[in-house]
């Protein structure tokens, strides 16, 4: 059995001061121990966060990194900064990084290496359009960012790495994919990595869902065979998230 992970997008919301404010109201109903719950927040917010999740179950991540150990890179931090400050895991390819900062598939495929080099935990994620979903194209399209992503990675980091299935579509829109279309995608999603690498590897690999995940839609969601939790964004500043978190009550 794969355990669920539950990470919550903060995306750019939360100043530290307001991060401690909002852990504090979250942690107790979000400190569970059969699923990983991870808050995902700004760069700037993570030692404060990791002060407040102090003595509970919670992971802390954060979203986004660049791939080189250091430089002239003015505006980035690296993968030893996140680990240092105290977060353990990093969203890679999120679709709002891919589309407003035009990061490609080759760069994803950079990171996710530096992640695993580094030994923070990636999110990797993944999804289509409205226009290739219409299209009929999304298939295609998800198994390309897959496959560029997964390039050179090991079949051990593979295992270590979660995948979140996305559908640009979904995402703060507040139209959600049916359960049916999440896990049709999911466990295609699925079926793509057994290809690159084994049906054992593969197996082992947790993928969430991402896409307007509410306290309403969770159980359903999380329910299905080859979802293994959600990535979650506007819900996930709310105490609704504690809904989200135990889901199975």
């Amino acid at each position: 059995m794969r355990k669920k992970i539950i990470a919550g997008n903060w995306k750019m919301n939360m100043t530290p001061t307001e991060t401690k404010e909002l852990i504090a109201k979250l942690k107790s109903g979000c400190d569970v121990k059969d699923a990983d719950v991870v808050f995902v927040v700004p760069s700037i917010d993570v030692t404060t966060a990791k002060a407040s999740l102090e003595g509970s179950n919670i992971k802390l991540g954060t979203q986004n990194f660049y791939f080189e150990d250091k430089g002239a890179f003015t505006g980035e931090i690296s993968a030893k900064m996140i680990l240092d400050a105290g977060a353990e895991y990093v969203i890679i390819g999120h679709s709002e990084r891919r589309m407003i900062f035009k990061e490609d598939d080759k760069m994803i495929n950079l990171k996710l290496k530096k992640a695993h080099e580094a030994g923070l935990k990636p999110i990797l994620c993944c999804g289509e359009s409205l226009e290739l979903r219409e299209a009929g194209t999304y298939k295609t399209f998800i198994e390309g960012q897959i496959k560029s992503a997964f390039d050179g990675i090991s079949d051990s980091d593979a295992k270590k790495t979660v995948v979140a299935y996305e559908p640009i579509w979904a995402i703060g829109t507040g139209k959600t994919a049916t359960s049916e279309e999440a896990e049709e995608v999911c466990k295609f999603i699925r079926e793509c990595l057994s290809k690159i690498y084994s049906n054992d590897v593969s197996e082992e690999i947790r993928i969430q869902y991402g896409g307007s995940v509410n306290a309403g839609n969770a159980k359903e969601l999380f329910g299905m065979p080859d979802i293994d939790g959600g990535l979650v964004g506007g819900a996930s500043l709310k105490e609704d998230f504690i809904k989200i978190v135990n889901y199975k009550e």
